[in-house]
């Protein structure tokens, strides 16, 4: 089910008076409920898939207690059945067809020829982030860091909250799961304040990231005919899709959460003002780059045992992050470009100087300075982005080659890129501060909310995919 869909109009509403209204005796009724909800929403796409969605959690909750053990061999020995597991989910319905496909063509490079037999599945949506959930859950058991859950339900809520359940944030057992278990009580403002999020991240979704998509794809499938200023602006044009598409998606996840009592963790911090690629990966994705931190990097010694591993470390989860989103070798790439990004500042111990501040911390406007560090990082993230954008590294290094070479071509862009972006990154300025509150008199805040209505009724009724379902 989609969040921008008729379907989810209703179910919303409908889930919200069971919950608060019908289900309100005890937290236990109310966990049902929302498990139920869950597999309802996901079970909207494919019954099919949540066969598998339940058997993965079944499994990492029986794991859980088993890597609880005193005993230390046993424990790791489950610790490491789960990771199986998870993964073994991941490489049989995401990557299985790719590894085939790279054996194939390797094989034929010494003319060996077979036939491989390809999975004919769709990849079931959100597989990635609901296995990402189990796998913390358990390395955090192991870690001491959480004990196993006795309940299973509220254990299936934690994998399965349907308004984190396809595209995140990747939550944490610690965070989550102590929401679940205890009582909830309906608070207003905290209602209004989930009811503004769903708001704004329908905006950034139905009136800027389809808007843009249309920009975008137009001059991606036709790249070859496109003068080098189409190309640029196609490259900003997806950029600020996919920040308006997954963006939007975390807003409304974070704001339906809290309708029903749950605070989940901030996905997005504003990343475009970003100074440095460092400061954007701590704003884009939190929840993912912060999972690959503590489950990957940390673990293989981060950056304390001395420089060269650093720069391993930090290459393999930059890489492992690009396979993550997608079984291509532009992702791959684009893991790759955005490693070579983060390494000088690495090396020159940078990486962490805008980790505590925001752009104009003290100001209404950028410095220069200021403005030349963002210039430069969007730059070089809309560069990356087409490689994400791309079908393959053929259309990717044939879309940047044409924006060096394709001048002489007639100009052909739509104005209008700038109709859709100039909102989006006014409302992000004028948070940046503090992205939950709007702070201006209430009968301005009236008006923006009533325009920002009228546009997504005028804009909604195109059902169209969040780019993150895919992963």
């Amino acid at each position: 089910m989609l969040f921008n869909s008729f379907e989810f109009l209703l179910f919303l509403p409908t889930v919200f008076i069971l919950y608060w209204f019908v289900f309100n005796r005890s937290v236990r009724w109310q966990n049902l409920l929302v498990l139920l909800a869950s597999y309802f929403f996901y079970g909207w796409w494919s019954w099919q898939f949540l066969i598998l969605l339940g058997a993965s959690t079944l499994l990492d909750y029986l794991y859980g207690f088993a890597v609880a053990s005193p005993n230390k061999k046993k424990a790791k020995l489950f610790l490491w059945l789960s990771i199986i597991n998870n993964l073994g989910i991941l490489a049989v319905f995401k990557y299985y067809n790719f590894f085939v496909t790279q054996f194939q063509q390797a094989f034929e490079l010494l003319s060996l020829h077979f036939n491989p037999v390809l999975l004919q599945v769709a990849i079931p949506i959100g597989i990635s982030f609901y296995t990402f959930h189990g796998m913390s859950y358990i390395f955090d058991i192991y870690r001491q860091q959480q004990q196993p859950v006795k309940n299973f339900v509220d254990y299936a809520v934690f994998v399965s909250f349907f308004p984190l359940l396809v595209a995140g944030p990747i939550e944490r057992a610690n965070h989550l799961l102590p929401q679940i278990q205890r009582k909830r009580s309906f608070d207003y403002m905290q209602a209004v304040v989930g009811c503004r999020l769903i708001l704004w991240g329908l905006f950034k979704k139905v009136v800027i990231a389809d808007s843009l998509a249309a920009i975008a794809d137009n001059i991606f499938s036709n790249y070859q005919d496109q003068n080098t200023v189409s190309l640029i602006i196609g490259a900003i044009a997806f950029s600020f899709q996919i920040y308006g598409d997954f963006s939007g998606y975390s807003d409304i996840a974070l704001g339906t959460a809290r309708l029903f009592g749950f605070e989940l963790l901030s996905n997005f911090r504003f990343p475009y003002f970003s100074r440095d690629i460092a400061e954007f990966w701590r704003r884009w994705h939190i929840s993912l780059s912060s999972w690959f931190r503590d489950y990957v990097y940390i673990p293989l010694g981060g950056s304390k045992q001395g420089t060269l591993k650093a720069v391993r470390n930090t290459f393999i989860i930059f890489l492992i992050s690009g396979f993550w989103h997608g079984a291509s070798w532009n992702f791959i790439a684009w893991g790759f470009i955005h490693a070579c990004g983060f390494l000088p500042l690495l090396l020159l111990g940078r990486n962490r100087r805008h980790s505590s501040d925001v752009v104009a911390q003290y100001g209404k406007y950028p410095s220069l300075k200021e403005c030349w560090q963002m210039g430069t990082t969007f730059a070089f993230v809309s560069v990356a982005w087409v490689f994400f954008r791309a079908h393959d590294m053929k259309q990717a290094l044939g879309y940047l080659k044409g924006i060096i070479t394709n001048y002489k071509q007639p100009l052909a862009c739509n104005p209008t890129l700038f109709y859709y972006i100039i909102p989006l990154l006014a409302g992000d300025w004028w948070l940046r501060r503090d992205e939950r509150n709007l702070k201006m008199p209430r009968k301005y805040k009236s008006i923006i909310y009533i325009i920002v209505a009228i546009s997504i009724i005028f804009y909604f009724g195109k059902k169209t995919n969040f780019i993150y379902f895919q992963f």
